[in-house]
């Protein structure tokens, strides 16, 4: 196995959790996943960064594409002198991923990015502007385990930046707001804060929304491919990949830019926690807020205390996520459940999780 060395093991985010988790595989050797490219990895490991490809196992035993490594995954591997690629035997206990559902396979979840601390949903003030986009990122955003911050990109592109901040933040969900321009120098000191050591962060958003120069700002460096803005004031698609960088305030992931997510699973009751409150007012405990009497949120609308656009919105997202006339106890164990796939559901997690704690 041929190896780059780059950085310390260290940079890459590595912390307590996962060397204990990693410990329980003495055979195998800890890793994160870096790049992901068609049907191969970039790891990097104690001795650098090298090429590896999932065991055989591994391919015969996984059938959900969630179940295959992400950037930001730590993974155990071996390697044998002679060849030229690390295999990938394990993936250890994810903090967060970020998923969405892939394109052409039918209920598949498609793993963006793992064990995230920190996301930036980027958009940006021009042409790209779309409320109903980040509150679909936010959903995402929440039920994926990391804390969403919206950044508002091209600032200075915007004809009215206090109005359009202000409908974000009644939409922000609990999130931050950070607003950047193409002419600010002190990107690095605006988004330090939401940086803390050993933690990942990772920007996701359309293409063109300028987080490739953000990224490079971050690193010091021009490491990733940035375009001029094209027609219309969209900026053009650079990033092909998926890739996760070591920089000077922590770890960062860069993400193909998405105008499209759609929506396997969502965390409503933050994106939309007033809808949610609403919802528990309605006459009827399987009001679909659609034409029913005594329906909170229809009377919200009517009085003007929610909007018809955000209600679609919301509507929209529960019944792309499956959660159509569930009620919130059912939601939450189709989540769990989801959560859980590997070991056969939450009710065979909670019988494994007993039995862990009876031979301690």
């Amino acid at each position: 196995m041929e190896v780059k060395a780059l950085h310390s093991f260290n940079d890459y985010g590595i912390n307590e959790r996962f060397l204990t988790e990693a410990a329980k595989y003495p055979e195998y050797q800890l890793a994160r996943v870096v790049a992901q490219y068609r049907g191969k990895y970039k790891v990097a490991t104690a001795h650098g960064e090298a090429l590896a490809q999932i065991s055989g196992k591994m391919r015969f035993d996984t059938e959900e594409l969630s179940a295959y490594p992400a950037v930001g995954d730590f993974v155990m591997i071996s390697s044998q002198d002679g060849y030229p690629e690390a295999i990938i035997h394990h993936i250890l206990t994810r903090k967060s991923l970020f998923v969405r559902k892939a394109v052409g396979v039918s209920g598949q979840a498609q793993p963006v990015a793992a064990n995230i601390d920190t996301v930036f949903l980027c958009m940006s003030l021009n042409q790209n502007y779309n409320l109903n986009r980040m509150e679909r990122y936010l959903s995402i955003a929440w039920d994926s385990g990391a804390v969403p911050v919206i950044v508002l990109t091209k600032s200075d592109l915007c004809r009215d930046l206090p109005d359009a901040v202000r409908e974000v933040e009644q939409i922000s969900s609990f999130s931050d707001v950070v607003t950047l321009s193409m002419f600010d120098t002190n990107i690095t000191e605006k988004l330090a804060p939401y940086f803390f050591k050993n933690q990942t962060c990772a920007f996701i958003g359309s293409s063109g929304v300028g987080k490739s120069t953000i990224i490079n700002r971050l690193l010091g460096e021009e490491a990733l491919a940035t375009r001029e803005i094209g027609k219309a004031d969209r900026g053009r698609h650079t990033t092909t990949g998926r890739e996760l960088f070591p920089c000077p305030l922590g770890v960062v992931i860069d993400t193909p830019g998405m105008r499209e997510m759609g929506a396997d699973s969502a965390d409503l009751s933050k994106a939309f926690q007033e809808i949610e409150e609403l919802a528990t007012q309605c006459k009827f405990r399987d009001c679909t807020h659609t034409s029913e009497p005594g329906c909170a949120i229809l009377a919200a609308v009517a009085d003007g205390r929610t909007d018809n656009r955000r209600l679609a919105s919301y509507l929209k997202l529960r019944q792309e996520a499956g959660y159509e006339g569930l009620s919130s106890k059912e939601i939450e164990a189709k989540k769990l459940n989801r959560m859980f796939k590997e070991v056969g559901g939450m009710k065979n997690a909670r019988k494994f999780a007993k039995e862990q704690q009876k031979r301690k």
